[in-house]
């Protein structure tokens, strides 16, 4: 079986790597030269973990190739996946030129009955202008050639993309006919001997699926940080709130950790995009409003409680900043939290010394020279007054904090993803803030 995936980003290069491991033909398409120039060369684009050698192991064994052209590629393929990218518009929007400029190619070039399926998140009725701009091309043609459409929406957690498309944990398509569901069946049927179940619905269904669960995800993230600043304020402590309501099999552990804020790639984008939805609708999407609003506060949450212990003056002061990404195993620094908090800081006339295990170069791409770079996390703490944790990188979890203690001005912690134990940091000497854990005086 072969087919075209168009994009190499997170979802498109993961996915055409993953069918690729099961037998498929894959062909990765991209308009950025250099992007599948280095692809040729064997360097990954980006940072996603076990991705690296499951793309060399599928080039070498000639079932995954990389291309500018979508005209060659499309050549013999089954389906085509439009995987590129769909970025807010202003309005909260998905912006969705990339999707229909594709669309467009695929009618301009195909030569052969093909399944276009939308893998890029999109919002409902996406699929239908993907038909229309098809068909508008084949009708320039004056072409009677068929296609079929599809949605297939991505469930990938940066970090973790691999796992989760080869053992999913359910397979979303939206399909409106039996052929096209045939093609389906056959590319996902090495994951249902698994058991993975595959679900099929209508389009709509489908599109309005990957909105909706990224959508909750986002809601229970920002409950739970309400109900941590909540806790600060009543002398509650929301880890003992978050095992209570956790051990309730309706609710369940996942997505209810305290935080700084949720950032990157879906998240931010899909809760707007949804919140446009209902509007153009007419349907005002309370919750989710709120959801959004939550997260806009929280991301300055530990920022007011530097502001506050330090009475308000920042100038001239130093603070290490332990992660940057907006997750741990991504170089992702889209919506992440630390960029919030680097702004608020340097306005202050403060200081910052980061380190992240792998986004230095995307943070020197954002930031430039507006901080400093540290070669590790303990070079980010000299001299501080500070230490801010804000992503929780699994080499953070337990540091020594006796050279903490040697090298750090102030013995100050300010924990953004409740990771250390009160009781040990007042053993070891250190004022520690964190997240709906201690009472802090929450800026109105």
């Amino acid at each position: 079986m072969k087919i075209a995936i168009v994009g190499t980003g997170y979802v498109g290069l993961v996915t055409g790597t993953c069918f690729a491991e099961t037998g498929v033909t894959v062909t990765c398409i991209d308009i950025d030269e250099a992007k599948i120039n280095k692809l040729h060369e064997g360097k990954i684009p980006i940072y996603e973990p076990g991705l690296e050698n499951l793309v060399k192991t599928n080039v070498e064994k000639k079932r995954l190739s990389f291309s500018t052209s979508l005209k060659e590629s499309i050549l013999d393929a089954e389906a085509i996946f439009i995987a590129v990218g769909t970025p807010p518009d202003e309005d909260g929007s998905a912006d969705l030129k990339y999707v229909l400029g594709v669309a467009r190619e695929i009618g301009m070039y195909m030569q052969d009955y093909i399944l276009v399926v939308t893998k890029s998140t999109v919002p409902i009725g996406t699929s239908e202008k993907v038909r229309k701009a098809v068909k508008s091309e084949l009708d320039k043609r004056n072409s009677a050639l068929e296609f079929d459409v599809a949605s297939n929406p991505e469930f990938l957690k940066e970090g973790a993309a691999i796992s989760d498309f080869l053992k999913p944990d359910r397979i979303v398509v939206g399909v409106d006919n039996d052929r096209g569901k045939k093609i389906m069946e056959r590319l996902y049927h090495p994951f249902l001997l698994n058991g993975h179940p595959l679900l099929f619905m209508d389009i709509p269904s489908a599109e309005l699926t990957k909105y909706a669960a990224n959508s909750m995800l986002a809601t229970k993230i920002s409950f739970m940080n309400d109900i941590a600043n909540l806790c600060e304020i009543v002398g509650a402590d929301v880890n003992m709130v978050r095992k209570g309501i956790g051990s309730d099999s309706r609710i369940g552990p996942k997505f209810i950790y305290a935080g700084a804020g949720y950032g990157g790639s879906c998240f931010p984008k899909d809760v707007k995009a949804l919140i446009k939805t209902g509007t153009d609708n007419k349907y005002n999407l309370e919750i989710l409003q709120s959801v959004e609003n939550v997260n806009t506060r929280q991301k300055e949450v530990i920022f007011n409680k530097i502001h506050h212990h330090f009475n308000g003056d920042l100038k001239g002061k130093n603070f290490g900043m332990w992660g940057l990404s907006f997750k741990p195993q991504t170089d992702d620094m889209r919506e992440a939290p630390s960029l919030v908090l680097i702004d608020k800081l340097l306005a202050e006339g403060a200081k910052v010394k980061a380190y992240d295990p792998v986004a230095m170069d995307e943070a020197r791409r954002i930031l430039g020279d507006k901080i400093e770079y540290a070669e590790d996390n303990y070079d980010a703490l000299i001299d501080a007054d500070a230490l801010i944790l804000i992503t929780e990188w699994p080499e953070f979890r337990v540091p020594n904090y006796k050279v903490l203690q040697k090298i750090m001005k102030n013995k100050i912690i300010f924990d953004g993803r409740n990771i250390y134990d009160p009781n040990e940091m007042k053993e070891f000497g250190f004022e520690y803030y964190s997240i709906g854990r201690n009472p802090v005086l929450l800026k109105k």
